[in-house]
């Protein structure tokens, strides 16, 4: 048996109940030294995500990315366009990587997601002009374009999907958003059917965000301390994500779905994110392995990925059939006091905040790195 066999045994488990597993992370070194095309063809990996803290990240010490910091210096240009050309150039080159697995899969997988940027969040019509502008810089058909789950970015999805861009709806914590996110994605189904663009070749994904959700409520059951509240801790976030899935499944179940479902028109997915366990108390591959139900995405930082792949057990499905246990789970904690509404809008608050922190650090070290070497070329 050869070393990928042996690892990728659960991973391929996973693929085979009908989770896609995406890679939660980018950079021009996974692209250059040939470990993305590693991983599609070990690990089982059929996709990417990106947001501002990943590239901040990965451009933020400028390793790999010298010689376009110097084309880019030579030639002025601002620092937005800097790091948009740098982004985009990775997102092109990483879903060029995938494109075998995009035209296997009939676009559902092979694809490469990219964020608007971070400050637009509440702004709908920035946004909608942002993501235009992205899927033509990326200018690839696997590519998807992420918007938050906002107030202002709801208008924002229905717009995109309408005009034909696949959207990656992101920061998505709350039921109730969860909801009007897949909303939004009917109705940019249904003003892209009237313009007369073909929904089949439309994808979009609902990225649920999981690891915060216990992160958050598990601080404020440890600040009670009572037996109850300490039994609790690790249930939020799996009950908050099953009672999701279980609102996917009416949805896209439902009259309005139907009609739209005959015109060959894809399902919007639920993709679990902020998989990566933040408590060591925990396994940790807890929220692959407890979030296991067909037509999901995983998307996973690595080392979520390789844990999975080293002694991930995976089951069957783990997700439906749970939802009556779920709702226990969040009343109890609502029981105690916490407010589930007052959580999920912090949390939401709270990311929209440190993608534009992450992306103004980005902005930061490449300003920095511009004016450097136009003084060094002078």
């Amino acid at each position: 048996m050869t070393e990928a066999s042996a690892t990728a045994g659960a991973l391929k488990r996973l693929s085979d109940e009908g989770v896609s597993i995406w890679l939660d992370d980018l950079s021009r070194g996974r692209i250059t030294s040939g470990n993305l095309a590693e991983l599609i063809a070990t690990k089982n990996v059929v996709g990417v995500t990106t947001n501002p803290s990943i590239f901040q990240a990965a451009i933020g010490s400028g390793e790999g990315y010298e010689e376009q910091l110097a084309d880019l210096a030579v030639r002025g240009v601002t620092v937005d366009e800097a790091v948009r050309m740098m982004t985009t150039a990775d997102v092109r080159a990483a879903a060029d990587i995938l494109r075998p697995v995009y035209d296997t899969t009939g676009g559902r997988d092979g694809r490469v997601s990219i964020e608007v940027d971070p400050r637009l969040a509440h702004h709908t019509a920035a946004t909608i002009a942002e993501a235009r502008q992205l899927a033509w810089l990326v200018d690839r058909p696997n590519v998807m374009i992420k918007i938050p789950a906002t107030k202002a970015g709801l208008p924002a999805i229905t717009e995109v999907i309408g005009a034909g861009i696949s959207v990656n709806v992101t920061l998505i914590f709350s039921l109730e958003r969860y909801r009007e996110v897949m909303d939004a994605y009917l109705a940019g189904l249904e003003k892209a059917q009237a313009a007369g663009i073909e929904p089949a070749g439309i994808h979009s994904v609902a990225s649920f965000f999981v690891s915060r959700v216990d992160t958050e409520i598990d601080k404020r059951l440890s600040v009670l301390g009572t037996d109850e509240a300490l039994a609790l801790k690790g249930r939020a976030a799996l009950a908050n994500a099953r009672l999701a899935y279980e609102a996917y499944e009416e949805v896209f179940s439902g009259d309005r779905w139907t009609a739209l479902a005959g015109s060959r028109a894809n399902k919007q997915r639920p993709l679990w994110a902020s998989t990566g366990v933040k408590d060591p108390a925990y396994k940790d591959t807890l929220y692959v392995e407890d979030l296991v139900a067909p037509g999901t995405v995983n998307t996973m930082p690595e080392a979520t990925l390789n844990a999975t792949a080293d002694h991930g057990n995976i089951h069957g499905d783990t997700v439906s059939g749970g939802y009556a246990q779920a709702r226990a789970d969040l009343a109890a904690v609502e029981r105690l006091g916490i407010s589930y509404d007052e959580v999920v809008r912090q949390l939401e608050d709270e990311g929209v905040a440190k993608f534009e922190v992450a992306w103004q650090e980005l902005l930061d070290a490449v300003t920095k790195s511009l004016t450097g070497k136009g003084v060094d070329g002078e």
